[in-house]
């Protein structure tokens, strides 16, 4: 009886040593850097353009994209949590300055929910490609296309990125 009661006392500080060690480094890997940017951020995402035009496109030539690039100036990391597009004919994609692609995000409510984690240092740039396509309205679609891809983030700042793009789509 005595060793049986002398393991589950070995065994019950065993657990209480592996469970304060756990809890003590901070949990699973990377919860560091969660922990600093799960609420918000002081930091803000800016652009180095939020406007781009693509002047006039032919509907059969197909799609066209172009490339913002967005920098963290501040101190903090920023956290992008959602990333959607004003309308199904565009899409966006993200690449980080380490090259990890994130997307293709689209309109809410036409597949995904555009929800995401990316993280984006202090002094780190990331592009945003947007990606329109002429053609995805049919013939009905052709004129003055304004869109626009939106970036939420827990900067206290600027919580919400615009970046708009013009078009003319011609047949």
């Amino acid at each position: 009886m005595k060793k049986n009661l002398w393991t589950y006392l070995v065994v019950a500080i065993f657990i209480v040593v592996i469970a304060s060690l756990y809890v003590t480094s901070g949990g699973e890997k990377g919860t560091d850097i969660k922990a600093n940017t799960s609420t918000s951020s002081a930091s803000v995402l800016t652009a180095t353009t939020e406007m781009f035009d693509f002047g006039t496109i032919m509907m059969q030539d197909g799609n066209v994209e172009h490339e913002f690039m967005v920098e963290n100036l501040g101190e903090e990391p920023v956290v992008i949590s959602k990333v959607y597009t004003s309308c199904m004919c565009t899409q966006a994609m993200i690449t980080s300055a380490l090259g990890e692609q994130y997307g293709a995000f689209g309109m809410p409510g036409h597949g995904g929910s555009g929800k995401t984690n990316i993280i984006v240092p202090a002094g780190e740039r990331i592009v945003v490609n947007a990606i329109f396509d002429p053609a995805a309205h049919g013939p009905a679609g052709v004129g003055k296309a304004d869109r626009t891809v939106y970036l939420e983030t827990n900067s206290t700042v600027e919580p919400k990125v615009q970046l708009h793009f013009t078009s003319t789509v011609a047949r």
